[in-house]
């Protein structure tokens, strides 16, 4: 089970990831694949009551990877994490299933009480752009997008696209029978508004100012 498991997520990088040629690649190469390699073993031990070894298999992981998982945190099939450098998945985090994560993804907690739920659950195939924060124990829906940089503090509903900080909605799926869309990388797509052409100062259009820097 665990080959297999391992095998797809190989795949799961070779059909995000253009820049991965081969599965042998993947394997030696990619950081992401191997700190899920750690992962899986560490998760594996924690569930048996060997705390300690699971912790210090997750601590090996680190130092290695660069990307830290608790070995608590519950991870779904086919997780994707790319590059990776500086990701921190929490204790009581879930993963679902196809989910992508990129460099400097923080899966926190924000409460202190230890035995209870603290981090975030992702649904299936959630995209987490660089840098973002999802900070709490709530959900975030199957197929959301969280753009890089932002700060997600309340739960996401399926299917919605999360900006800015604090993060805020600015688009969903018009319906739930719509297939969701292709593979987004940084969670970018087309309906995510740009901030900087829509800006508008007192009397003058943004579209007007931008002009007049570049006649500048």
């Amino acid at each position: 089970m665990l080959w297999k498991t391992l095998r797809e997520e190989i795949d799961a990088t070779l059909a995000r990831d253009p820049a991965a040629r081969s599965r042998l690649e993947v394997a030696l190469c990619y950081p992401g694949f191997h700190a899920l390699v750690y992962h899986r073993i560490a998760h594996w031990l924690w569930r048996r009551g060997w705390l300690l070894a699971g912790r210090f298999v997750s601590h090996l992981g680190r130092l290695l990877t660069g990307i830290e998982i608790h070995p608590g945190a519950v991870v779904g099939r086919r997780l994707f994490i790319d590059r990776g450098m500086g990701v921190v998945v929490g204790e009581t985090a879930e993963i679902g299933d196809d989910c992508t994560l990129y460099q400097g993804v923080t899966l926190g907690g924000t409460s202190l009480t230890r035995g209870q739920k603290r981090h975030p659950s992702l649904g299936n195939g959630v995209i987490v752009g660089s840098g973002a924060q999802v900070l709490g124990p709530f959900r975030v829906g199957d197929g959301a997008r969280i753009g890089a940089a932002a700060v997600v503090l309340r739960e996401v509903p399926d299917g919605v696209t999360m900006v800015g900080n604090p993060a805020r909605q600015v688009a969903r799926r018009t319906a739930p029978t719509e297939p969701a869309p292709a593979f987004q990388p940084y969670a970018v797509c087309g309906d995510i508004p740009d901030p900087i052409a829509r800006a508008e100062w007192p009397g003058r259009r943004g579209d007007e100012l931008t002009g007049a820097s570049r006649r500048a």
